[in-house]
């Protein structure tokens, strides 16, 4: 038989942002989607107040440790020159870009959920398929001239 919690422990799990509960989240998965949810309704009230979504981008990159935000400063640059029609903004606190309101990519830091690579990854409206199976998201160690001129590939493909 399972030990009951008191409601002082009930308490602690509930605020302990390192604490494991019965969700079946992480801290960091749990603060991803409070992130959302803050997206969701600044999207929403951004009707009365300006919000700038590239403003947010950055600031979302300007917080990550160095090795990521270089990798996540060269994707921004990369889907500036050859996918400019993205918008850019943050998906989950992530740096995204998005087609038509729907985040189309995204970086995400190896920091965030404490991996050891980085991952630039597509969503369902990027257009990569390749016959019936194809990646959708790729780790990251760093960016050098071949990364760089695959993922221009991969974003002119995404658009296309």
């Amino acid at each position: 038989m399972a030990a009951r919690r008191t409601t002082a422990q009930q308490k602690s799990a509930r605020t302990d942002p390192d604490s494991d509960d019965s969700s079946g989240f992480s801290a960091e998965e749990r603060a991803a989607m409070k992130d959302r949810a803050r997206e969701l309704r600044s999207s929403r009230s951004s009707k009365r107040t300006k919000t700038d979504p590239e403003a947010d981008l950055l600031a979302a990159i300007a917080a990550m440790p160095e090795s990521d935000r270089v990798m996540a400063e060269a994707i921004h640059a990369l889907v500036s020159e050859h996918a400019p029609e993205l918008a850019p903004r943050t998906w989950y606190g992530m740096p995204a870009w998005a087609k038509d309101g729907t985040a189309l990519c995204f970086f995400q830091s190896a920091a965030k959920f404490k991996s050891r690579y980085a991952t630039l990854g597509f969503n369902a409206g990027a257009n990569l398929d390749e016959g019936d199976m194809w990646p959708t998201s790729f780790a990251l160690l760093s960016i050098g001239p071949a990364e760089e001129a695959r993922i221009a590939e991969l974003l002119r493909r995404a658009v296309g």
